[in-house]
């Protein structure tokens, strides 16, 4: 869906509301030049108890730690941020949506240190349904291995949710849609399975569920620690810190991506090797998921709007 399609008017920057098509920055501010800027990606859920934030805290927490290895101080508190992201949606009348805090160095001068440059926030939220198409969550997606390999966290920090290290996640995703996949698997620097460009990975095999540990070079998936969360509740066997060949993707009972945009999608087939359409794990993770965030009554998980 493009943003001209949309019905929303207001972004917050800075402190202020301001109306979307002004929320523009300098043409040299220092992060478009230098990829120096973290961000989150976050779902509200129109929930049975209303609109709610999925795991604001964590994705909170994980925006200002993504901001320490690059010395970047965030100049609004946490609390600040979390009652601008409610008015935010309250003031656009948003049931449900992806919202897009980002915090980035700004304009002041060039060089690859940022020296003075002011540190921005600004936060979007708009409608935002099934990330990887309509009928990915039933009938799942056909994925390639791509190529690029996922950056080792001795080049840049896996950890952090960067806007620049994203450029990685492109070029994988790009070649997958070129050549007619809906989406891709990257290996690390070592040729094991790390994730996906916006996604953690899961497989299943002989009932047990297996995900790349996070020195694979994958990101800590928020959504990730959630499904873990719940398919150990529901008695599963679960080792979450695993390495995964590639090969073993082939082999796989079952797969799927985990992640905030994709939220529980099946992946169909990898490399034209065929997986199958969701299985039984995969539906029950899935339809278990999708349970808790309609309903909304895991409060520690939720802030309302």
């Amino acid at each position: 869906m493009s943003f001209d399609d949309m019905d929303v008017g207001t972004i917050w920057m800075d402190g202020e509301f301001v109306d979307w098509e002004d929320a523009q920055v300098h043409v040299l501010t220092h992060g478009l030049h230098y990829g120096t800027g973290v961000f989150e990606g976050v779902r509200c859920y129109d929930t049975e108890n209303g609109p709610a934030i999925f795991r604001w805290d964590e994705h909170l927490d994980r925006l200002y730690q993504s901001a320490k290895p690059y010395d970047m101080e965030i100049p609004f508190e946490k609390d600040e941020l979390t009652e601008a992201t409610i008015e935010l949606i309250d003031r656009e009348d948003l049931p449900s949506c992806y919202i897009r805090p980002i915090a980035f160095y700004g304009y002041d001068m060039l060089g690859l240190d940022p020296g003075d440059a002011p540190v921005k926030v600004s936060i979007a939220a708009w409608p935002w349904g099934t990330y990887l198409g309509e009928d990915a969550l039933e009938e799942g997606v056909d994925v390639a291995v791509s190529s690029w390999r996922k950056y080792a966290s001795s080049q840049m920090p896996t950890n952090a949710k960067t806007t620049g290290t994203y450029v990685n996640s492109v070029l994988a995703s790009l070649e997958a849609d070129s050549n007619d996949y809906t989406e891709a698997i990257l290996l690390n620097k070592d040729g094991q399975v790390a994730e996906g460009p916006g996604e953690n990975l899961f497989l299943v095999r002989d009932g047990e569920i297996y995900t790349p540990g996070l020195a694979e070079s994958n990101l800590d998936g928020i959504t990730r620690r959630t499904v873990i969360e719940l398919v150990k509740e529901q008695g599963y066997t679960v080792h979450d810190d695993a390495t995964i060949s590639r090969g073993e993707l082939y082999t796989a009972d079952e797969l799927f991506f985990s992640g905030t945009a994709a939220e529980v999608t099946p992946i169909r087939s990898v490399d034209d090797v065929e997986i199958g359409t969701k299985g039984p794990v995969t539906d029950d993770i899935q339809q278990t998921f999708f349970d808790v965030v309609e309903s909304g009554d895991r409060e520690e998980w939720f802030t309302y709007v």
